[in-house]
């Protein structure tokens, strides 16, 4: 059985063309191991520009394990800080306390590169996830090579990722929608790093209640006599441009996020708040979730909405997320429409 540190050798010589290519696009920030296909399951490294978290996820590490990171890491990323986060338990959050020079590690807020594009980052903060998520890197940049230009509606926007990359690309109008409103603060912070001729709007609403206004479907007040929460009235506008990358499941006033039973409630008035010959990207994040049968349904969902789906293009995870038979559990594909 090989030890983790001959694990993590391997991962290192594997990503050696693919950080390489990074480096030269302006990122410093890309998965060290990803532990359910290199042979540690629950163990992930991630390099977020001056720091390395490291999170486990199934069980905690032994303080041996935990060890052994470091001194691999001691030994070929000298001059970063390490950050362990345990997440063992079911609920995901971090359990483990740090010594407070490492806490203070962990609580600075640090400048990461994408792209060419700033993002804020914490190792830990009041949520539990980082606020970019690593696996969309190459959606983020596929986006920047349409954006120019654009009208660009980021859904379940986060702490605007998308959005802010398409701002940096020459977008002319970006709308990000989250219920979060201290995620979206996170967003506006994120474009104030960057120099952008357009700055990002920040929508804090249901996504629900927005993309229904937005594609002209409405949101009523009421739904069968029972009064809706307060929500921000929209005007119907379509985009050149809409990314959806919604939660695996949620449950709002306004309904519910399913990606696995009802992706089309969702699907439906992102399509239609995208535009005649626009562009569509939905995400998919459930692991058991065919990618085939899931596009197959996209097109019929679209098909009853009176749209065509003329093309469309699977955009995979860079190399730093491996997977064993090319089926990623994170699934994205563009539509043209």
């Amino acid at each position: 059985m090989s030890t983790l540190t001959e694990l993590l050798r391997r991962a290192d010589a594997a990503r050696a063309a693919l950080t390489e290519r990074l480096a030269a696009e302006d990122t410093n920030c890309y998965r060290l191991f990803h532990g359910s296909v290199e042979g540690a399951p629950g163990l992930t490294i991630d390099r977020y520009g001056e720091q390395i978290l490291a999170q486990s996820f199934h069980q905690s590490l032994s303080d041996a394990e935990l060890e052994e990171i470091r001194a691999h890491y001691r030994e070929t990323l000298p001059e970063l800080a390490l950050v362990y986060n345990d997440r063992s338990e079911a609920n995901s959050r971090v359990r483990n306390a740090l010594p407070l020079a490492e806490q203070a590690v962990a609580e600075q807020d640090v400048a990461i590169r994408e792209n060419g594009v700033a993002f804020h980052y914490q190792a830990r903060h009041k949520g539990q996830d980082p606020w970019l998520f690593l696996d969309l890197r190459a959606a983020r940049r596929r986006v920047m090579q349409l954006a120019e230009g654009k009208s660009v509606l980021n859904l379940f926007s986060y702490t605007c990722g998308v959005g802010v990359a398409a701002a940096k690309a020459g977008a002319n109008f970006v709308l990000n929608v989250d219920f979060s409103e201290s995620s979206l603060s996170v967003g506006r912070a994120n474009a104030k790093l960057n120099l952008l001729a357009t700055r990002p709007r920040c929508l804090h609403s249901d996504v629900f209640a927005a993309v229904r206004q937005l594609s002209g479907i409405g949101q009523p007040d009421r739904v069968r006599g029972k009064r809706m929460p307060p929500f921000p009235k929209l005007e119907a506008r379509q985009f050149d441009l809409v990314f959806l990358d919604p939660p695996r499941y949620s449950k709002s006033p306004f309904g519910v996020v399913d990606l696995v039973n009802d992706y089309q409630a969702l699907f439906k008035p992102a399509l239609l708040a995208t535009a005649p010959g626009g562009m569509l990207v939905c995400c998919n994040n459930v692991a058991e979730v065919d990618g085939d049968a899931w596009l197959e349904s996209l097109k019929r969902s679209a098909a009853k909405a009176g749209r065509e789906v003329r093309e469309a293009e699977w955009i995979a995870p860079d190399e730093d997320f491996p997977s064993q038979d090319g089926k990623h559990p994170l699934k994205v594909v563009l539509l043209s429409v």
